[in-house]
């Protein structure tokens, strides 16, 4: 019998074998498997574009608020930041994990989070450097930093070429009261360019002893503000994240999963 070579390809979900088969004689020989370089093979992706270990924050942790700020115009900007797709909030599965434990945590205490941003794509922070450089955009000045030189912005680290947010693991929020139906008064908004944001502003938060010392431009809080900002600070710290020095609001999972991943896919439900 003339020697008849086949070949048969089989793909199964994702994987894809060449299977050679050889008829000779009447007999049906295997000759063996090698992997499928066809058309049917899966796409690889690129590690900043994967978004297969992120969650929709409110998916993990129902009870939290949204009001994604840089979906809206009401920021430092003053416009729709890019990649902001819809007004909704994402986080790494770890990070959203241990957000869990803090929102349980502050519900006994009658709060809920509020999260104003969290995940955080490159293309995002590549337009708020944009935004600095071009110095005479001040539409939002007296809302955000009217105290601050718009000129000093990278100078003094309010505007940076990465941002701990595009790892997937950083959140900024605040807390809401249920019995008032508000926001927790920190004394001071989301996004404040100024010294009246330091987490030691008013206080030490090591100790939590306010001390009432005004800002250079003469701004205080008062002792149940400072307060309120260490009810969130100590609840953030219980669960596993950590602060920085010049944002009340800003936490980052101490343990995140991606610390040299700046993620480039958009912020829209996963």
């Amino acid at each position: 019998m003339k020697r008849d070579l086949r070949t048969l390809i089989i793909c199964v979900a994702v994987l894809c074998f060449t299977l050679t088969v050889t008829a000779q004689n009447g007999q049906v020989i295997v000759a063996g498997f090698a992997p499928c370089t066809s058309a049917a093979s899966s796409t690889t992706v690129k590690p900043e574009q994967d978004a297969s270990q992120f969650v929709n924050i409110t998916d993990v942790v129902p009870d939290a608020i949204l009001e994604i700020r840089y979906f809206s115009t009401y920021n430092f900007v003053g416009q729709r930041i890019d990649g902001y797709l819809q007004p909704t909030a994402l986080m790494t599965k770890r990070a959203a994990d241990s957000l869990k434990a803090v929102s349980d945590d502050v519900m006994r205490m009658g709060y809920r989070l509020k999260i104003y941003d969290a995940y955080r794509p490159q293309m995002a922070v590549n337009h708020f450097v944009r935004w600095a450089a071009n110095i005479p955009d001040t539409l939002m000045r007296r809302y955000f930093y009217p105290e601050v030189d718009k000129s000093r912005l990278f100078e003094l680290d309010y505007i940076a070429a990465k941002s701990g947010h595009t790892r997937g693991s950083t959140v900024d929020l605040t807390l809401f009261d249920m019995t008032t139906e508000k926001e927790l008064d920190m004394g001071g908004t989301f996004d404040w360019f100024g010294e009246e944001s330091h987490p030691d502003f008013g206080g030490n938060p090591e100790t939590g002893a306010f001390n009432g010392k005004p800002s250079p431009a003469g701004r205080t809080i008062t002792e149940e503000q400072f307060r309120n900002r260490m009810i969130l600070r100590a609840a953030m710290l219980r669960h596993g994240f950590k602060p920085i020095d010049s944002e009340w609001w800003h936490f980052t999972l101490k343990d995140e999963p991606y610390p040299e991943t700046y993620f480039e896919f958009p912020v829209k439900e996963l």
